[in-house]
């Protein structure tokens, strides 16, 4: 996903958002105390995840700036995340950590919250492209290459992909409905079975994270054509992105991001990206992502909410026309 001062998609750019942020003053509320005044809580997902790693890196690099413990609290079932953070009181001492999922989930079925109404958007975090690979028996060495092979052949190529709504179907479906080709979807029930699906023939393509792949790569079992990102990505340096070699405007990218309750004070909102977004400049925090296959990134809040509507449009035509539902 992309955020700039020419786009909406999403996608944020990685340099500090002002100058003078490593200098934050603590926020105050009126008359009241100053912010934070005990420690804050990261409710995210469960252990072991993105959200999980992500809130990790960040609760500890910021502990020090705002003078407070920052605690990750992880939520093991769909739902308990935004429900605790949606009814916690708006003083910014409970705060969401989530990815894409977090306003996808309510396009494929009905939800208890409101991504846009119940919470307020506090910045980007970081980012992580798509590789779209090939088996290499798939005679292409370019995104308009594997359209024009697509067009010849409806319906004869597949991609894999995990579960439904997953970010590697979305950027599939993504990919057919701008580049007017019909290739079948072919889901793997785990990580495991997917890559031998691709990497032994059964499937001819994947939207695919670059951790999963690049092994592959190295070794010739699979080819990369472009990365999903608008712009080419450090995380995968000499690979175009898909956009520049076959399918203009096209970006597809897994976030993560920071939200408080809705009514969240703006001061207490404005301590909270300012200190996130002086870490995420830092070198070290830039490398522990990246050494994970992830860009640090950072927003505004008014470019993650502007961010969030314009792929809440785009992918809800996408799930519509394809008829996409949670399995």
């Amino acid at each position: 996903m992309r955020v700039s001062h020419h786009g909406t998609a999403l996608t944020m750019a990685t340099t500090v958002l002002g100058a003078g942020i490593a200098c934050a003053q603590p926020a105050t509320i009126g008359a009241g105390p100053v912010y934070p005044a005990k420690p804050i809580r990261f409710v995210t997902a469960g252990v072991g995840g993105g959200a999980d790693f992500t809130s990790r890196i960040v609760a500890t690099a910021i502990s020090s700036g705002i003078g407070q413990q920052v605690i990750v609290d992880n939520r093991a079932f769909a739902g308990q995340a935004t429900d605790i953070v949606s009814k916690a009181l708006r003083d910014g001492y409970v705060v969401l950590v989530t990815g894409q999922s977090f306003w996808v989930g309510p396009l494929l079925q009905p939800a208890n919250y409101d991504p846009l109404k119940d919470f307020s958007p506090v910045t980007l975090i970081n980012r992580q492209p798509n590789v779209l690979v090939v088996h290499p028996t798939v005679a292409v060495n370019s995104v308009t290459e594997l359209i024009a092979l697509a067009k010849s052949k409806p319906g004869e190529l597949n991609y894999s992909s995990g579960s439904s709504g997953s970010a590697s179907h979305l950027a599939a479906e993504l990919f057919k409905s701008m580049g007017g080709v019909h290739v079948v979807r072919i889901p793997y029930k785990n990580g495991g079975l997917r890559m031998a699906g691709l990497t032994g023939g059964e499937v001819q393509m994947e939207f695919a994270t670059p951790g999963s792949v690049i092994p592959q790569i190295k070794a010739g079992r699979l080819r990369a054509l472009a990365v999903t990102t608008s712009q080419p990505s450090p995380v995968m340096p000499g690979l175009p992105t898909v956009t520049a070699t076959g399918l203009p405007g096209y970006e597809s990218t897994a976030v993560y991001a920071m939200f408080a309750p809705a009514g969240t004070p703006a001061a207490i909102i404005r301590r909270l990206n300012d200190e996130t977004t002086r870490v995420l400049a830092r070198e070290d925090i830039k490398e522990k992502f990246l050494s994970a296959g992830i860009e640090a990134a950072a927003s505004t809040p008014l470019e993650l909410s502007t961010a969030i509507k314009s792929e809440m449009t785009k992918l809800g035509k996408v799930i519509k026309d394809a008829g996409i539902t949670l399995n």
